[in-house]
């Protein structure tokens, strides 16, 4: 009956024009424009249906242009369609993330290996010992246990050796460990040490969150990195983000309860100013072979991953609640860290490449 309803009354079918942004997480929303969504009556307005596939979402909001749709748990990616009565729209392609491993506790940016290995912490409560504190997720993504013991692991990165350094706010220390799961100390007495990146001549770059960034010297050139100071910020309330430009420029964030927070930029000298101001919550971020950067924050009400450009122009990407982090996998895909859940989607970017 819907296709022949359609023709009978083909000023009355929803039709549907364009969802942003590019994906969304269960929990997110999408953002439909269109005609006709909305129909009103002599009974008032009439709501419509909205399906992925034959799974009912939730409308926040409807307008006869304009609807904000929300993802339900359970959902992958599927046609988005739009129903009044027996009117059915056209179909717009939904593209939604989906988990991969669960029961983590993220509250940094995953990271990938050469070999397109994944890497996910289980963090912990602050002074508590968890029975795996680092998981590795292979491409056929099976998850196994990688690391034990190590004690509230804040951030992850492959370094140029493909070792994954690890940094613990707790004890103030960053771990080198191989691809086969030994563990041993890189740097110790930086603090409460957080975010950690590599520049393109195998430095390290260490957040502590009194506000100072440290530089630790090429790995393999002593059994114990030099540490210097490179930079000092205002003391921070909650864990430094660190990811590099192609030019050297550190970027920086260090999220707090200010609904206008910025991105840090910081020279290669060590000089410091503002990249971007105007986000919520600002954490984990990563950069695309174009030097765009993603970020986890929020923007004008808006939470997820951020696109930003190089020239400052800001647009939500992915929509999802309590993303703390993302990195980008060889194959366009990229991995997405809330607190407790790692989401794998297509989002058709190429990454940085690793230094």
């Amino acid at each position: 009956m819907g296709l022949l309803d359609n023709l009978l009354h083909p000023e009355d079918v929803p039709h549907l024009d364009s969802l942003r942004p590019r994906a969304a997480i269960p929990g997110g929303t999408f953002e439909l424009s269109g005609t006709h969504l909305l129909h009103t009556t002599n009974d008032g307005p009439q709501m419509p249906a909205v399906f992925f596939g034959d799974i009912p979402g939730a409308l926040d909001l409807a307008r006869p242009t304009r609807a904000v749709i929300r993802v339900p748990d359970g959902v992958i990616s599927s046609d988005l369609t739009l129903r009044h009565n027996d009117l059915t729209s056209n179909t717009l392609y939904a593209n939604v993330g989906v988990p991969m491993a669960e029961e983590l506790h993220m509250i940094a940016n995953p990271c990938t290996d050469a070999e397109g290995n994944i890497y996910a912490m289980v963090s912990g409560p602050r002074g508590e010992r968890v029975p795996v504190s680092i998981y590795r997720i292979t491409r056929d993504l099976q998850i196994r246990p990688f690391v034990r013991d190590l004690l509230n692991v804040s951030a992850l990165a492959v370094g140029p050796d493909q070792h994954l350094y690890a940094s613990s706010r707790s004890e103030g220390t960053v771990y080198r460990i191989s691809p086969g799961g030994a563990v041993s100390t890189f740097a110790e007495g930086m603090g409460i040490a957080t975010g950690l990146a590599f520049d393109g001549s195998g430095n390290l770059f260490v957040g502590d969150r009194s506000g100072t960034i440290f530089k630790l010297g090429p790995h393999g050139t002593r059994s114990a990195a030099e540490i210097f100071v490179f930079c000092t910020l205002e003391p921070s309330v909650a864990a430094y983000h660190l990811a590099f430009r192609d030019d050297g420029t550190l970027l920086v964030t260090a999220p707090n309860t200010s609904s206008n927070q910025v991105i840090h930029a910081i020279d290669p000298h060590g000089d410091a100013t503002v990249f971007y101001r105007g986000l919520g919550r600002p954490q984990g971020m990563a950069l695309d072979a174009d030097n765009n950067l993603y970020v986890a924050a929020a923007l004008q009400g808006n939470r997820g991953i951020l696109r930003i450009d190089p020239d400052a122009n800001a647009e939500l990407f992915i929509a999802g609640n309590d993303l703390v982090g993302l990195c980008f996998l060889e194959d366009g895909c990229a991995a997405l860290a809330t607190n407790t859940t790692l989401f794998h989607v297509d989002v058709g970017v190429t990454g940085r490449p690793l230094v």
